[in-house]
């Protein structure tokens, strides 16, 4: 049996609070430093000095380390760490550019540990039974991919814009789900709340395997939206992730009398069916798949070459927007 890891978790904001909270409560893992420079906002350090910085928390002796921190000082934080030879979970995005991004990769390959990117969503029970289902090949081939990740704005939001806050979520999914990555990739966007992030973005793209996907996606929307449709030629699956549930509508078998549409696969509406799903908090599955990901087996986590590939498609979509062209994914980066 693997003796327990020592974490350290440094940034204890919005989301490092959570996951100060799942290291105290998951197996295997044992929580010994917290640092934060600004300090313990959400009173989550305990009996815990709040460290003030990456260097104070490896001195603390961490076999691995939770970052947490704006994005803008994930290279300089996960560069120390891959340097002491620290096991590390970075949130998302990976980096604030494709550059930096390409930087924290070499730097794990070259210190031989552990590092993953924390997508959570990819934890989500809703959309892990989707991920099973499609790979399974119950929906037969795949058609299209449709994100809507919709929300009022968030006040803890102050560095970055939609596109890397909650669109990096989508662009990761859609590419893990469909098992390829973008091809290509159009986009519109727009800046409504006097800030120099954008508040809206539409985006549009082919995958290398021929899926056309699309996203919607802003903080301006009276109601809080979290949908993910893949459709397929048996039918679609929805995974609503707000709620966690995932639902199957099925192409229908019975005639069509219109002779337009008859020979068309799709166009009938077939049985509808929710499905029963194991309800776990993401969070603490992230965890279990980092840990995992310590004992030999990767598989789980949404490795840094996965994320580095979303900073491209990101790239792609913020210079779609700025010149009103469609991007061709392998000239970014």
């Amino acid at each position: 049996m693997m003796k327990d890891i020592s974490v350290g978790v440094i940034g204890l904001g919005s989301m490092g609070r959570h996951h100060v909270r799942n290291v105290r409560e998951t197996p295997g893992e044992t929580l010994v430093a917290v640092a934060d420079p600004g300090g313990d906002k959400f009173g989550v350090a305990g009996d815990l000095e709040v460290l003030p910085d990456v260097e104070a928390l490896i001195a603390a002796g961490i076999d691995a380390a939770i970052v947490a921190v704006p994005t803008a000082f994930h290279r300089e934080v996960a560069l120390q760490l891959a340097a002491a030879g620290v096991h590390t979970l970075i949130e998302k995005p990976l980096a604030p550019s494709v550059a930096e991004g390409r930087e924290i990769v070499a730097a794990f390959e070259a210190a031989g540990v552990v590092g993953a990117c924390g997508y959570v969503e990819r934890c989500n029970p809703a959309l892990m039974e989707l991920s099973r289902r499609v790979k399974a090949g119950e929906l037969g081939e795949i058609f299209q991919i449709a994100t809507r990740r919709q929300g009022p704005f968030p006040v803890r939001i102050a560095d970055v814009g939609v596109i890397q806050d909650l669109a990096t979520h989508d662009v990761d999914l859609t590419a893990w789900l469909a098992g390829a990555p973008y091809r290509s990739i159009a986009a519109r966007a727009a800046r409504k709340s006097g800030r120099d992030q954008e508040d809206l973005v539409l985006a549009t793209g082919v995958l290398e395997n021929g899926v056309i996907v699309n996203h919607v996606v802003n903080w301006f929307s009276p109601f809080k939206e979290r949908v993910t449709t893949v459709t397929g030629e048996r039918g679609a699956l929805v995974a609503d992730t707000m709620n966690s549930t995932l639902t199957f509508f099925e192409n229908g078998t019975k005639e069509v009398e219109w002779d337009q549409v008859a020979n068309v696969r799709g166009v009938s509406v077939g049985e509808v069916r929710q499905y029963a799903l194991d309800q776990r908090e993401p969070l603490r599955v992230e965890h279990e798949n980092f840990l995992a990901a310590i004992a030999g087996d990767t598989s789980r986590i949404v490795s840094l070459g996965d994320a580095l590939g979303t900073l491209r498609v990101l790239d792609g979509i913020v210079e779609s927007c700025r010149t009103g062209e469609t991007i061709t994914l392998n000239q970014v980066g």
